[in-house]
């Protein structure tokens, strides 16, 4: 698919977005991916990176193979993804040490309008999909209020735990960065980065491409067979997540990852009976805000990500 520069540019900012959120224990890249309008070309373009792109360079040259690839787009993405790594990391990290309140109230509003962008894209709703949507939810929400394992450091578990965090990392609703807290492996993760640990970070890298290259060829599989029930799925997903990015909670235990507390179980609780300063106002401001990006993001996407109308009865 040929873009302009322009374009280019826009899947570079999406990136960026998709980066900013997979670092934050609770918000999903695959949600910002989704509603940016760019979910499907990215899972088809993962899943299509196999040998045969060696028998189109061998065959036809580079160029060919390039385009088979969708290079500008993958190579775009990711350098928006590692600019957000690098640099809006920090930001992101800023807010949640310094107005924690307030930046969960944003990503809720975000996500909760999420749930009506991924679910009115389900043309005909019936009780397979209601149910989908209701096995969806109930997983996440599982999933998010389990108490995180013990931490190991050994070369097949940062494998395995770089395999599943990408894979979370690309479902709408679970965070990456959260599955790595579950699994134990954020500190190994993080305490590699800080203190450049090439081989952990290769380890785990490999981790993510095997998941990645493996998880997205279902998941094509799916949107391709059961295009319906798939996005029913991952609307459930979504709606499971809003728990643990409640902007109100009271924490019960925490975890200390490079002199930094990361909470690792929280309950919920109403503005008024918060631990603090609720900022109710600006929180609605907020949340507000992030239930508006969605309609903004919406109307630059465009029906790029809706499904094809031959899948509508799946």
């Amino acid at each position: 698919m040929q873009r302009s520069f322009k374009e280019y540019l826009s899947v570079t900012l999406k990136g960026m977005a998709m980066g900013a959120a997979d670092v934050v224990p609770g918000v999903s890249g695959g949600t910002i991916a989704f509603i940016s309008g760019i979910y499907e070309e990215l899972i088809n373009t993962i899943s299509g990176v196999d040998l045969s792109l060696l028998k189109t360079w061998k065959n036809e040259g580079f160029k060919a193979m390039w385009n088979q690839l969708n290079g500008g787009f993958i190579v775009s993405l990711f350098l928006g993804i590692l600019i957000s790594v690098f640099t809006v990391m920090r930001l992101a990290n800023y807010l949640l040490d310094n107005h924690p309140v307030l930046i969960w109230s944003f990503f809720f509003g975000l996500v909760l309008a999420s749930i009506w962008y991924v679910g009115k894209q389900i043309p005909n709703w019936n009780y397979k999909i209601v149910l989908a949507v209701v096995i969806g939810a109930g997983v996440a929400l599982y999933v998010t209020s389990l108490p995180p394992m013990g931490s190991s450091e050994s070369t097949f578990f940062m494998f395995i735990a770089g395999a599943i965090a990408v894979c979370a990392m690309i479902l709408p609703g679970i965070s990456g960065a959260f599955i790595l807290v579950l699994l134990g492996a954020y500190r190994p993760v993080t305490d590699a980065a800080h203190n450049f640990d090439i081989k952990t970070l290769a380890i785990v890298g490999v981790g993510a491409i095997f998941g990645l290259l493996s998880f997205s060829k279902i998941l094509k599989w799916l949107f391709t067979n059961y295009t319906s029930l798939t996005l029913a799925v991952l609307t459930g997903f979504i709606a499971g997540s809003l728990n643990k990015i409640w902007p109100w909670k009271k924490v019960l235990e925490v975890a200390r990852f490079n002199d930094k507390e990361i909470p690792v179980s929280e309950t919920s609780v109403l503005p008024w009976n918060f631990e603090g300063d609720p900022q109710l106002l600006f929180s609605i401001v907020l949340m507000l805000a992030g239930f508006g990006l969605i309609f903004l993001l919406e109307s630059l996407a465009g029906n790029s990500n809706k499904p094809e109308e031959a899948n509508a009865t799946n």
